[in-house]
């Protein structure tokens, strides 16, 4: 099945580079965790958490709405479904300074369907293709979907094709497609990320029908030459966990998926790189876990990654000088990598 043509828009709306993107996941890609990635990779589109149009309008805007402009390229995703609010929250996103505003049509929580949030939208494509429409008259930086390929009762390819033309004729080109099906009762959004099994074909078929569209792979991607396998038919893929879990294997995403090859910080300077950052937080009154719970992948795979793993995880609680235990911990990674890892020291 293929969609009408769009009308072209009035405006040219400059588009960032989908290629790698990491993907938005509550709770996890926060300001935080986004400074933290783009001292490892200057090129990949970053997501905020996904932010509800409610939050938004009614609540504090300057903290759903505010982040550091070290984090650009940086897009925000919304969580609502009706186009008046939508429009609004893009209005405002573009605004902020954001890249692209980006529709969550993928989240299977019960708390978000409730409100009509999230992948029980996929079950209703003309009220998407409106939010996307109010969306696109609102603002004039892109606006993107994130979807499944379909959810329980509704999880055919022709219904999957009709969401997507549906969609695209109220002007969307870019959709990002997490290759599962979510399944709306009966299983916790945790499940719905692991039960429901990995239909990649689907994606590459959809690409194949809809050709004209910018087509993202997510879901399950964890090994870069197998994601850059997908890219010979694909326009980008957008990566999760393992960007969250293990955040080192983003440092080769510059070379392979940019051709940027500047080299890369080393782990030990993307720590000192994060120390003024962690002060700063400290002195307006946060707490240092709230950064440090983000890095404590950052020498997965490495001698002494538990020890760091467990020293910010834990000493770090029983501690009243947390600045102090950084420094010590910087200290005792740099003896601990010295004999074996082969990157570049801080200066």
């Amino acid at each position: 099945m293929h969609p009408n043509q769009p009308s072209s828009p009035a405006t040219t709306r400059p588009e960032p580079n989908r290629r790698f993107s990491v993907a938005p996941m509550m709770d996890w890609t926060d300001r935080h965790y986004r400074y933290f990635a783009r001292l490892i990779t200057r090129h990949a589109l970053l997501y905020t958490e996904m932010v509800t149009t409610g939050a938004i309008i009614h609540g504090d805007r300057s903290r759903f709405l505010g982040f550091n402009p070290e984090e650009h390229p940086l897009a925000l995703q919304l969580g609502g479904s009706n186009a008046d609010e939508l429009g609004q929250c893009a209005a405002l996103a573009e605004q902020a300074g954001f890249a692209e505003v980006n529709l969550n049509v993928g989240c299977p929580s019960d708390r978000v369907q409730n409100n009509l949030i999230g992948a029980c939208l996929m079950g209703h494509p003309q009220l998407v293709a409106d939010g996307v429409k109010a969306m696109r008259d609102a603002c004039q930086i892109p606006v993107t979907v994130k979807h499944r390929i379909g959810i329980n009762g509704r999880d055919s390819y022709a219904e999957l094709c009709d969401f997507v033309g549906q969609v695209h004729e109220a002007g969307c080109t870019t959709f990002a497609v997490h290759a599962r099906i979510a399944i709306l009762e009966g299983l916790s959004p945790k499940e719905n990320r692991d039960v429901p099994p990995l239909k990649y074909d689907v994606v590459h078929q959809l690409k194949r029908d809809f050709p004209q569209l910018e087509i993202l792979l997510n879901g399950g991607l964890t090994d870069l030459e197998v994601m850059q396998q997908h890219l010979q038919d694909l326009d980008g893929v957008m990566v999760g966990r393992e960007a969250y879990h293990n955040p080192y294997m983003m440092a080769e995403v510059d070379h392979r998926f940019y051709a940027d090859d500047t080299p890369p910080l080393s782990r030990l300077e993307i720590m000192a790189r994060m120390r003024p950052y962690i002060a700063r937080h400290i002195e307006q009154g946060g707490v240092m876990n709230h950064v440090t719970r983000h890095i404590l992948g950052l020498f997965q795979g490495l001698p002494g990654a538990r020890h760091f793993r467990r020293q910010l995880s834990s000493a770090i609680h029983k501690t009243d000088q947390p600045l102090a235990l950084y420094d010590q911990l910087l200290d005792d990674m740099t003896l601990r990598q010295q004999p074996r890892d082969c990157e570049r020291q801080p200066a």
